[in-house]
């Protein structure tokens, strides 16, 4: 099966929802930022501080690579892991890629953003941020989720969303999820 991949800003709910998903459907969730901290021994925050942001790009392709490469994944996104285009490429083709599109005040507002190091600035970068990233979500994204009364309702609107699409294929003589 196909794999099921989200991507939104920091804080968004990928991880949350992944794991709802996961249990739901049966499926194995992979968090790459959670992945990339396990493999380096150290939090995602000290890799910026220590190697720097472009250090854990590298580390975050590699990743995407990886994952791409297996089937039947929950794959929750580091927030700006879409801004590249090599890892995303690899990621689409392995599956479905549903946008997690959470209004990024409400993310700011409502969300512990102290080991966030792209979140630091304060909340109108944090705003200016999400606003620069939409179009890149917006280009990667097969469906893009609005629903966020709770995280159960968001984990049944990205099921609803996967099947619509893995219909949608096989009608269309795809291979389905």
């Amino acid at each position: 099966m196909k794999n099921i991949i989200l991507i939104g800003m920091m804080g968004c709910g990928k991880t949350t929802v992944g794991e709802l998903l996961a249990m739901r459907l049966k499926r194995t969730l992979v968090d790459t930022d959670k992945l990339i901290e396990a493999r380096e021994g150290i939090s995602v925050a000290e890799i910026f501080e220590t190697q720097g942001e472009g250090y854990f790009r590298s580390l975050e392709m590699g990743v995407a690579q990886a994952l791409s490469l297996r089937d039947d994944l929950i794959i929750a996104c580091g927030g700006g892991l879409p801004l590249q285009e090599g890892a995303m490429a690899a990621l689409k083709q392995s599956g479905v890629v549903i946008w997690l599109d959470r209004d990024a005040g409400d993310i700011f507002d409502g969300e512990d953003m102290s080991g966030r190091p792209l979140a630091q600035a304060g909340r109108e970068a944090f705003l200016e941020r999400a606003a620069q990233r939409a179009p890149i979500y917006e280009k990667w994204a097969d469906a893009t989720i609005h629903d966020f009364t709770s995280a159960v309702s968001t984990a049944a609107r990205v099921k609803e969303a996967v099947e619509t699409i893995a219909s949608w294929e096989e009608n269309k003589g795809g291979e389905g999820i």
